[in-house]
């Protein structure tokens, strides 16, 4: 099977002025259909900036990406918009729901850009709701639900429209340890389903919940090894129980 992520010698400058900053400096890694990985390192290590570059928010400087086989830099604007909405789920640290709209029509968000009809909008939130177990939460605004239940709806938002990679920036990173374990647990039970993901977190107790950790340092990879140990949430262990 074909990798779903492939990234060749993929380089990114910024000019600042009269300064040129180095956020990648030519680096190279491809993730297969299915996998879990964590992409760490410290503020500055170039995490984010390649975080964008996957996510289609960014093009790189010099290098190559591959989404699915298709080279994306060479995409007009709509293009890119199109892939973010039909191939990728964004899940955020900031949960990024609106605030006067119930659960069910956040993650019907994206289907309305997809100019899906309301009725099978309406079938396949809810069929998200229920995979991270909110279906009864569905007419619930945004502020009648706690952090972890407002992630869960991010996180069905970004399944709605069944992408190839979830793309998860810092997702725990205003939960507390529990709730966070929670979330972690869902993120498991969908990968175990097939479903790839890629989350950037600079917290090592959460990476060890994926099964492959790449670490960033100055603008390089510095470490890209699988997890020998990884890390199987409780709420995992008890529906597999």
């Amino acid at each position: 099977m074909a990798d779903v992520v492939q990234l060749n010698n993929v380089a990114k400058i910024y000019s600042m002025g009269d300064q040129r900053v180095e956020a990648l400096k030519g680096i190279s890694f491809s993730v297969r259909p299915g996998e879990f990985v964590a992409i760490m390192g410290a503020s500055g290590s170039g995490k984010s900036t390649c975080m964008n570059i996957l996510g289609c928010l960014d093009v790189p400087t010099s290098g190559e990406y591959k989404l699915e086989e298709v080279n994306v830099g060479g995409l007009s604007g709509n293009q890119l918009a199109e892939i973010r909405n039909k191939k990728l789920g964004f899940v955020f640290q900031g949960f990024n729901l609106l605030a006067r709209t119930t659960a069910r029509e956040n993650v019907e968000l994206p289907l309305v850009y997809a100019r899906i009809p309301a009725a099978a909008r309406r079938s396949k939130a809810m069929e998200a709701l229920a995979q991270v177990g909110l279906a009864e939460r569905a007419d619930h605004y945004s502020n009648q639900l706690s952090g972890g239940q407002q992630q869960r709806v991010a996180i069905a938002r970004a399944l709605v429209n069944e992408p190839a990679i979830i793309m998860a920036d810092e997702p725990t990173g205003n939960l507390d340890s529990q709730t966070s374990e929670e979330i972690m647990g869902i993120f498991q039970t969908l990968n175990s389903r097939g479903i790839t993901i890629i989350m950037v977190t600079h917290e090592p107790d959460i990476a060890a919940f994926t099964s492959r950790q790449i670490i960033f340092r100055d603008g390089l990879i510095i470490s890209d090894a699988l997890n020998a140990d990884q890390r199987v949430s409780s709420a995992v262990l008890k529906e597999t129980s």
